[in-house]
C-alpha cells in the first residue's frame, strides 16, 4: 500500500504542477524547456495514476505494481484470480475495481493515442492528394505549393513521405518578399523537427477526454508552445520584427480555415497571436541554462521516481 499512496502523491503533485506551468510566465522564455516539461508531467501523471491503481488492486502480491500485474496475468490464466479476491469479501471488490479502472484507463488512453494518429494519417493523406489537383508550383515561393484561394492563410502539412508548405494566394498578397520568407521559415521548422508528432500526445489526450475543459486548456497552451519553438527558429533566417509583421497581417486579413492535420502559422482564431507577436517585438531575456537544466533534470527524476515505485513491492 505504501506504492500506492506514493503513487497516489506523485499524480496529485503532477496535476498541481502542470497547472502551475500553464500559469507560468517562464515558459516563453524557453519553450523548448517548457514543452519537454509538460511532456514529463503528463507521462508522469499518466502512469502514476495507472500504477497507483494498480499497486492498490494488487497489494495482495505485495510485489509492486509491475511484477503484481506478471501475476496477475498468471492467475488469470489458471482462473485462481476471481475466487481468491472474492473470498475477502468488499475489500476483494475493491481490488478488482481498482484493477479494472487501470484496465479501462489505460486502454481510454491507448485508444485516444491510436485514434488521433489514425485520423491525422488520413486527413494528410486525402489532402495531399486534394492539393496535386487544386495547388501549383510558383516561382517566387520555392519549396512551396500556392493555393489559388483569397484567405490570406499559410500551413504546412508533415508526414514521413511526403511533407508539404501551402500557402494561399491571399497570403501572397498581404505579404512583402522578407515576410513571406519568414512565414516560410516557421512552416519549415515545423516540418524539420516534427512537431507534429509532439503535439501528439496532447491532441490524443483531448479526444480521449473531450469534456474535460482542463485538458482542452492543456492542449492549447502546448500548442501555443510549439508556436513560439517555430518562431524561435524562423528569426534565425529573418527578423523578429518581419514575422511578427506577417502575423500582423494575417490576424488583419481575418482568421482562415485551416484544414485538419495541419499546422499553421496563425491557426485560426488563435487566441495566443498577439503574445507571439509581442514576443518577437520585444523579447524577454531567454531562460538561463542553468535554470533549464535544473528543470530538464526535474523533469527525468520524475520519470525515473515514477518508474522505480512501480517496482516497490509493498
Amino acid at each position: 500500500m505504501v506504492s500506492a499512496a506514493l503513487l497516489t502523491l506523485v499524480a496529485v503533485c503532477c496535476l498541481i504542477a502542470m497547472e502551475g506551468l500553464h500559469r507560468a510566465e517562464w515558459p516563453s522564455r524557453g519553450p523548448y524547456t517548457a514543452v519537454i516539461t509538460w511532456q514529463a508531467l503528463g507521462l508522469a501523471w499518466g502512469v502514476s495514476t495507472i500504477g497507483a491503481l494498480l499497486a492498490f488492486g494488487l497489494s495482495s502480491y505485495q510485489l509492486g505494481a509491475a511484477a503484481g500485474s506478471m501475476a496477475l496475468a498468471t492467475d488469470i490464466l489458471t482462473g485462481d484470480l476471481l475466487l481468491a479476491e472474492l473470498s475477502q469479501g468488499l475489500e476483494g471488490v475493491s481490488h478488482i475495481t481498482a484493477v479494472v479502472l487501470a484496465v479501462v484507463l489505460t486502454l481510454v488512453l491507448f485508444y485516444g493515442l491510436v485514434s488521433s494518429f489514425v485520423h491525422v494519417v488520413r486527413v494528410r493523406r486525402r489532402h495531399h492528394d486534394l492539393l496535386e489537383l487544386i495547388a501549383s508550383e510558383h516561382p517566387d515561393v520555392p519549396g512551396a505549393r500556392v493555393l489559388d484561394h483569397p484567405a490570406a492563410a499559410a500551413y504546412c502539412l508533415p508526414g514521413v513521405l511526403r511533407s508539404q508548405v501551402v500557402i494561399s494566394a491571399g497570403a501572397l498578397a498581404v505579404l512583402d518578399n522578407r515576410e513571406l520568407a519568414a512565414v516560410l521559415a516557421h512552416e519549415h521548422a515545423h516540418l524539420r523537427q516534427r512537431h507534429d508528432l509532439v503535439l501528439l500526445p496532447f491532441s490524443s489526450l483531448k479526444r480521449a477526454f473531450p469534456r474535460f475543459r482542463l485538458v482542452r486548456t492543456y492542449y492549447e497552451s502546448v500548442a501555443l508552445l510549439i508556436e513560439m519553438c517555430a518562431d524561435d527558429q524562423a528569426r534565425r533566417k529573418s527578423s523578429s520584427r518581419e514575422l511578427a509583421m506577417a502575423l500582423l497581417r494575417f490576424g488583419a486579413a481575418g482568421p482562415a480555415p485551416v484544414p485538419a492535420g495541419a499546422m499553421a502559422a496563425v491557426p485560426g482564431a488563435e487566441p495566443g497571436v498577439m503574445r507571439r507577436v509581442n514576443r518577437l517585438l520585444r523579447p524577454d531575456n531567454e531562460l538561463p541554462y542553468h535554470a533549464g537544466a535544473f528543470i530538464m533534470g526535474g523533469s527525468a527524476f520524475l520519470l525515473a521516481t515514477v518508474t522505480c515505485l512501480w517496482h516497490i513491492p509493498l
